[in-house]
C-alpha cells in the first residue's frame, strides 16, 4: 500500500489495521478499509538468463483496480485559453481520453493480443531483453530485425508482423517473406531497466547483433524508425557480421552546411525542421537533460502518463485535429498502457539522455557514410508524422557483392556500388523492399 493512499491516514488511528499491514498488507474490512493497491508497475519480469526462454504477459487485477483508482481521482488544472492544442492537450481531450480509459478500455483484450505473439527474454550484456520472434512459414525466409523508438514500443509492429512473416496469407507472395524479431529497447516494456550508464544507441545496436546471432541467423536485414532509426543507424556504421541491409524510415542525417539557395521545397523542410526546434521539442530536452525528474510526475499519475504520450499522438500523426482521426483509441491506449504497467516513463526517457551525450551526434552531423539520391518525396510510416524534413525511407546495402535480390528477392542483376542508400517514393513500410 502506498504512504499517500487514503487508507493509509486510517489505519494510522487503527491498532488493528497497523498490525494489518505489518503482517502483509490486507486491511480488515471490519474497520471499513478499502482494499490495498499495487503499485503502477506491477508486471513481474522474470530473471533472465543467457538461454533463450519464453514469456507471457500478465496484469495483476490490483494493478487494474490502482489504476482505475488514480484516473478517478485525477486532480485536473484550469482550461487552457487557446481553440487548439498550441498549449497542450486540451482540457475537454483530457477527459475524455482519461474516461475512456477508466471506463471502457480493456487490458484484458490487449494483454491477450500480446500474448498472441510468441515472446522470450534474454540476457544480453548484463541486461535482460525482451523480444517478439515470429518464424515464416517459408525456412527461406530473410530475418529481420524491427525497432521502435518512443513513445513506441513493440505495439507498433503487432500489425505488419503478421504480413510480413506470412505474405502469402495477406494477398502477397511467398518469397517476400521474413522470419520477424522485435525487441523492446532497454527500460521500454518487457526489457530490463538499466541500473548503470551507458546504454547509448551503439550499446543497443551491438546487443541487437548478438540477439540475431543468438537466434541462428547468419544472414539479416534491420529496420526501425524515431530511435530505432537511430539504432539501425549505428548498425550500419558497425556492420555486424551477418547484417546485409539497413533501412530506417526517419534518417538521423543532416547536410553539414545548408544550401545558400534552397528550393521551395528544401526551404519548406529548413522552416519546418526549426519550428520543430523551436515549439515542438520541450519533451526533448526534458527527457535528454532531467529523465530521472520528469519520471517521478509520469510514474505517479496515470493521466499524466497518458496526455504526456497522447499529445504525441496528435503532433505527429496525419489528422484533422484529433489523434483519433489517425489512430483508434484503444490502439493508442494499448502504447500507453504497456509504458502504465512496466512502470517505464523514467528508464525510457533516459534514452534520450544516454543519446544526446553520446554518438547520435554523428548521425545529425551529416557523417553518415551512406550516399543519398535526393527526391522530393513523402512517406507515412504507421501514421505517424514528423515535424521537419520529410521522413523519407532510405535503405542501405552493405558490402560490395549484396544485391538488391538480397533484400527484396525480386530482381538478381542490381547490385550495389560501394555502399549506397536510396530515399524511396510511396508508404514506408516496416520492410527493407527496396523495390
Amino acid at each position: 500500500m502506498q504512504e499517500d493512499s487514503p487508507v493509509a491516514h486510517s489505519v494510522m488511528t487503527s491498532r488493528r489495521g497497523l498490525l494489518a499491514l505489518v503482517a502483509g498488507g490486507a486491511l480488515s474490512t471490519a474497520i471499513g478499509a478499502r482494499p490495498a493497491f499495487a503499485q503502477a508497475g506491477a508486471v513481474k519480469l522474470p530473471m533472465a538468463s543467457d538461454a533463450v526462454e519464453r514469456f507471457s504477459f500478465s496484469v495483476p487485477q490490483s494493478a487494474i483496480d490502482d489504476l482505475k483508482r488514480r484516473l478517478a481521482s485525477t486532480r485536473w488544472p484550469e482550461r487552457e485559453t487557446v481553440g487548439d492544442w498550441s498549449q497542450g492537450v486540451p482540457l475537454e481531450k483530457a477527459r475524455a481520453l482519461i474516461a475512456y480509459w477508466r471506463e471502457k478500455y480493456d487490458v484484458r483484450g490487449f494483454e491477450a493480443r500480446v500474448d498472441a505473439f510468441p515472446q522470450y527474454r534474454t540476457r544480453i550484456d548484463g541486461l535482460g531483453i525482451h523480444f517478439i520472434h515470429v518464424r515464416s512459414p517459408n525456412p527461406n525466409a530473410l530475418p529481420i530485425i524491427l525497432t521502435h523508438g518512443w513513445p513506441g514500443s513493440f505495439v507498433e509492429f503487432m500489425e505488419t508482423i503478421g504480413p510480413l512473416s506470412d505474405p502469402a496469407r495477406f494477398g502477397g507472395r511467398a518469397e517476400d517473406a521474413f522470419h520477424v524479431v522485435v525487441p523492446s529497447l532497454p527500460g521500454f516494456a518487457f526489457s530490463d531497466k538499466p541500473t548503470e550508464a551507458g546504454w547509448d544507441l551503439n550499446r543497443i545496436a551491438r546487443a541487437w547483433a548478438t540477439l540475431m546471432q543468438r537466434l541462428g541467423y547468419n544472414r539479416w536485414v534491420a529496420q526501425g524508425g524515431d530511435w530505432g532509426a537511430g539504432v539501425t543507424h549505428a548498425l550500419a556504421h558497425q556492420r555486424p557480421q551477418g547484417l546485409i541491409a539497413a533501412h530506417v524510415n526517419w534518417q538521423f542525417v543532416f547536410p553539414a552546411k545548408l544550401p545558400e539557395h534552397p528550393t521551395p521545397a528544401e526551404r519548406r523542410a529548413i522552416d519546418r525542421a526549426s519550428w520543430f526546434g523551436s515549439d515542438q521539442s520541450g519533451y526533448f530536452r526534458e527527457q535528454g537533460t532531467r529523465p530521472q525528474t520528469v519520471g517521478y510526475a509520469l510514474a505517479d499519475s496515470a493521466a499524466g502518463q497518458a496526455l504526456w504520450i497522447y499529445e504525441k499522438f496528435q503532433a505527429w500523426t496525419d489528422n484533422h485535429g484529433n489523434p483519433e482521426d489517425a489512430i483508434k483509441i484503444d490502439a493508442m491506449l494499448n502504447d500507453i498502457s504497456l509504458y502504465w504497467f512496466t512502470d517505464t516513463a523514467a528508464s525510457s526517457a533516459r534514452i534520450y539522455w544516454e543519446a544526446m551525450r553520446s554518438g547520435w551526434r554523428a548521425f545529425r552531423q551529416g557523417e553518415s557514410n551512406c550516399q543519398w539520391l535526393r527526391r522530393s518525396s513523402r512517406t507515412k510510416y504507421s501514421a505517424r508524422r514528423r515535424h521537419g524534413p520529410r521522413p523519407c525511407g532510405r535503405t542501405c546495402f552493405i558490402g560490395t557483392s549484396s544485391t538488391r535480390a538480397d533484400i527484396s528477392r525480386r530482381s538478381n542483376n542490381q547490385r550495389s556500388s560501394r555502399r549506397s542508400c536510396e530515399r524511396r517514393s510511396g508508404p514506408s513500410a516496416p520492410s527493407v523492399d527496396a523495390h
